[in-house]
């Protein structure tokens, strides 16, 4: 194991309360394999983790899915998030949110909502979504969140079906009132994997978008804030994913298996504990999962002796295990990984216009969240 020394708390926890949700969208980041409904945790269980998780040090709460409005006891679980201290974000599509659940959230101490759009463009958006309708809803749930008086996040995903718009949904943002928005090149693993032809902008494209919300970005200062996640697969250098390997933050899945980051089940061998039988404080510091790519010593060349390692720390785990079928490996996203040329050759062959055709994530549509 490469636990370090001195092992500092973890500062948020991504709560995925189910893997149930109405939307059918092809970059979905669930894994392929999901949680049943029969399997999930229940309301007394997640309270019991996120009061380990107060005690443990973790700040934030973001409580996602699927679509945690699917649960029935969703204003249950966060008005105990409130009383143990945690600062709670709903990451929600909108969908299963009336204005009597919005209501009941916030009274129950909701601090914050991301809500999630698919493009800027109502007919694109709900082609994406694989929901008719949803584009117009998620407009009338982000007037529900802003006449609550809670802070609103916008959430926008891009790919070819949208990344010409990139500029268009910073704008749709401010006009929604958020005070903040997510530009987020998609990421490829699970079922983004599965469509990643019919997603992968070209070179030119996301350059187009990149220069856009960077623009945007100055032009809007002080009036919200734009994050900007650029694409892995258009970048010389990998991100830091998620600040380095259970560094920061830990996921628990519908079932209750903890894990380094959301994606961390594409790689196979992996050992995930689960709060049925270990505390969260235990499986942060003693977990084979969380220990197996923490700090640096489990690096090869060229990362090993690389001046980044301690910036970006290889890189992404899942996608080297992705691309190269080595989690150990340097992250092809690199230009000095010996598998660079994996990306080279997935940007070279693209699906033709007329291949665009998503294999959607077809769900059952879930009831609104009990008023």
């Amino acid at each position: 194991m490469n636990a370090p020394a001195k092992l500092a708390a973890p500062i948020g926890i991504l709560a995925e309360l189910t893997h149930r949700c109405p939307l059918g969208c092809p970059y979905c980041s669930n894994p392929l394999a999901l949680d049943p409904r029969v399997e999930e945790l229940d309301a007394e269980t997640w309270k019991r983790v996120f009061s380990e998780a107060a005690a443990a040090g973790v700040l934030h709460a973001h409580l996602s899915g699927g679509e945690p409005a699917s649960r029935r006891d969703l204003v249950e679980i966060v008005a105990h998030c409130a009383k143990v201290g945690l600062y709670t974000n709903l990451i929600t599509s909108g969908i299963g949110i009336t204005p009597a659940v919005m209501a009941r959230l916030s009274e129950a101490g909701l601090d914050h909502v991301q809500l999630s759009i698919q493009d800027a463009d109502p007919v694109s958006a709900d082609k994406i979504a694989g929901y008719a309708g949803g584009f117009a809803r998620k407009r009338e749930v982000a007037g529900l969140v802003t006449g609550a008086g809670l802070p609103l996040t916008v959430n926008a995903v891009i790919h070819r079906a949208n990344v010409a718009r990139a500029g268009a949904m910073v704008e749709l943002a401010i006009a929604l009132g958020a005070r903040r928005v997510e530009v987020a090149h998609t990421q490829y693993y699970g079922w983004a994997m599965v469509n990643r032809a019919a997603l992968l902008p070209s070179r030119a494209e996301a350059q187009a978008a990149i220069e856009e919300v960077e623009r945007l970005r100055k032009l809007h200062e002080g009036r919200i804030v734009i994050d900007h996640v650029i694409p892995d697969y258009h970048a010389r250098y990998p991100k830091a994913c998620m600040g380095g390997w259970a560094r920061r933050t830990l996921n628990v899945t519908p079932t209750g298996r903890v894990l380094p980051c959301h994606a961390a089940e594409t790689i196979p061998g992996l050992e995930f504990w689960n709060v049925k039988e270990h505390s969260l404080a235990e499986i942060w510091a003693s977990s084979p999962a969380f220990n197996a790519f923490r700090g640096t010593e489990w690096m090869r060349e060229p990362c090993r002796s690389c001046p980044r390692k301690e910036i970006d720390f290889g890189g992404c785990r899942c996608q080297a295990m992705a691309m190269t079928g080595d989690p150990r490996q340097a992250d092809p996203v690199c230009h000095l990984s010996p598998h660079h040329s994996a990306i080279e050759a997935a940007l070279g062959n693209p699906a033709s216009a007329g291949e665009v055709e998503y294999q959607y994530r077809r769900m059952v549509r879930v009831p609104a969240a009990a008023e």
